[in-house]
């Protein structure tokens, strides 16, 4: 915990952004029915514990991407998937336009420490993190190599974040 750190409760949503999962499952909705083949979704769920009071799985669309977050009661959402700078990826571009604080050092951070996993190919991530009325949206990419790493970093800076976006510090 950083010195500035104050104890918070703290819940999570945790948000997959995938068309062929959507697809092949439908909406799905709770925890308890994250499809097994959504590793990256599980791996967050699992990393979180408790915590997690939804999980939200959506296809590649700006308008179901941004009501995953808009509806969202939870302190702390975290989106995996649609990334990318493939066409169909529109994560960022549906979540960046309700920030009422972007969190730079959030993507910059991450794309630092996937460069000494993947090289110069952490280039193509769009991580980011904001704050949208005081919950902290994190968006990481799908792949559960580039979750864990942004797990890595969320866990280590989230209740500092919190306690900012709260007013609290």
């Amino acid at each position: 915990m950083h010195e500035h750190d104050v104890a918070l409760e703290y819940t999570v949503r945790v948000v997959t952004v995938s068309t062929s999962r959507f697809e092949k499952h439908g909406r799905v909705r709770g925890v308890e029915n994250i499809p097994e083949d959504d590793g990256s979704g599980r791996l967050i769920a699992e990393s979180f514990g408790g915590r997690v009071r939804e999980y939200v799985l959506v296809p590649d669309d700006v308008q179901e991407i941004r009501r995953a977050v808009i509806e969202s009661e939870e302190d702390v959402v975290v989106i995996t998937g649609g990334t990318g700078l493939n066409p169909k990826d529109v994560t960022i571009e549906a979540v960046e336009p309700l920030f009422d604080r972007k969190i730079d050092g959030f993507g910059e951070i991450f794309r630092l420490e996937s460069y000494k996993e993947v090289g110069f190919n952490a280039l193509l991530s769009r991580a980011t993190a904001g704050i949208v009325d005081g919950r902290v949206i994190f968006c990481l990419p799908g792949s559960k190599n580039a979750v864990r790493t942004g797990l890595e970093i969320i866990h280590s800076v989230v209740t500092h974040i919190l306690s900012h976006a709260r007013g609290m510090r």
